[in-house]
């Protein structure tokens, strides 16, 4: 086998592979794909089962919950519209989202909900894209009123009860004030779901329906959608959020008849894809590639610089890193990259092996999904073990450090 063209050397490879199959065998990841591609070259592993007790083993076309590694797919939707000017930077959002017209944001963080004073200036498309619009899912802040209402309101996925159907969701994130004013603050979460609406009333077509004609058909990504079909359904495997205490196999969600067994009401861009390996490597190979793929656009250049480099002031970002670097028993380490994109976040500053300018995201069902435009490096992780407990995160710490160290020039 040719070590030069490819990029990744045989020993390193081999590294990888006992590495992966190592965490398999600990009994902690019952099985796990996983996806490197580099310079036109790519190699899969393919490890464990679908379930921790046995079962059909994992497949290279196994179909997994994507979590958060939805946002950065589910942004290039937005994306498209600011390529053919049916949305603007700076554009007002109330036009498509009266709910959010007229806000009001609170005196403090932790302060009673009607402590509030007017809003300096209206939401733009700009406050959406960035995750600054005011509203977000806040875990240094769990214990707020505000933190309260967004949960009893099921504003957010991952709660017992699915989310309502789009008009209902926003209807109901209009009766809460924003926590900063817009612009001032990156927060995480509310801010892609409230663009998948956004989507679809600009479009007139679902969200789903829009991305499935400009973003997954032309990228050939067949086995991407917000649920899984009956004929696919063998190819899920069950979703575990293991009990932090004793560490026991809890089912967060079954295949058949699951959360991904039928349509939701609400198609959100924040969390609610399934895909496999291999489409999310044709979607991050399109924006190595500035937005081409084969000989068809899907995508400007400008628009895939704008998703994939730092769009946070040093102030909007003091939250982000702060939520990284004071959370690492919550997150496990997860978040430490500097900077966000639009839909992902964005390395500026060199904290581990991965270099500046690597973009991507992880997912809490035990995902991660990155690009390396400096090594034209793409990695793809996908396992399903939620982050209740470290095991996950571990996994994916050791393969971007094996990835890394496999990488032969």
């Amino acid at each position: 086998m040719e070590h030069g063209n490819r990029g990744f050397s045989e020993a390193g490879l081999h590294r990888l592979r006992e590495v992966l199959a190592r965490h398999v065998e600990s009994k902690r990841i019952p099985g796990l794909v996983a996806l490197v591609g580099r310079n036109g070259e790519t190699h899969v592993e393919a490890i464990g089962t679908m379930r921790h007790d046995g079962g059909a083993p994992m497949r290279r076309d196994t179909i997994f919950r994507m979590a958060s590694t939805s946002k950065p797919v589910a942004m290039a939707a937005a994306m498209v519209l600011l390529d053919e000017c049916r949305l603007r930077l700076d554009d007002l959002v109330e036009p498509w989202l009266p709910e959010l017209a007229d806000r009001r944001v609170l005196k403090r963080i932790d302060g009673p909900l009607e402590d509030t004073v007017p809003a300096r200036r209206p939401i733009t498309v700009r406050d959406l894209l960035t995750s600054t619009f005011g509203l977000g899912m806040d875990m240094t802040a769990l214990g707020a009123p505000i933190m309260g209402a967004i949960f009893e309101q099921g504003l957010t996925p991952d709660l017992p009860e699915p989310m309502p159907g789009p008009d209902e969701w926003m209807r109901r994130l209009g009766t809460l004030p924003l926590m900063y004013q817009p612009g001032e603050r990156w927060q995480y979460q509310i801010s892609h779901d409230v663009l998948s609406v956004l989507v679809a009333r600009v479009t007139g077509q679902s969200f789903e329906e829009f991305l499935r004609e400009r973003i997954f058909d032309p990228l050939g990504m067949k086995d991407t959608a917000f649920h899984v079909p009956a004929d696919k359904i063998d190819r899920l495997p069950t979703l575990y959020a293991p009990d932090p205490r004793t560490g026991e196999f809890v089912v967060w969600d079954e295949a058949a008849g699951g959360r991904w067994s039928r349509p939701p009401a609400f198609q959100g861009g924040g969390g609610g894809l399934v895909s496999t390996v291999d489409d999310y490597h044709a979607y991050f190979r399109m924006l190595l590639n500035g937005g081409t793929h084969g000989s068809e656009r899907i995508l400007s250049r400008p628009a895939v610089e704008l998703m994939t480099t730092n769009r946070l002031t040093p102030e909007q970002n003091a939250a982000r890193h702060a939520m990284a670097v004071n959370n690492v028993h919550v997150s496990f380490g997860q978040g430490q990259h500097g900077g966000w994109g639009m839909g992902m976040a964005v390395r500026t500053y060199r904290g581990d092996y991965a270099p500046v300018g690597q973009f991507g995201w992880d997912g809490g069902s035990g995902t991660s999904t990155y690009a390396d435009p400096d090594n034209r490096l793409t990695g793809i992780l996908l396992t399903q073990v939620g982050m209740s407990v470290p095991d996950s995160a571990r996994l994916i710490h050791d393969f971007w450090t094996t990835l890394y160290q496999a990488i032969d020039d």
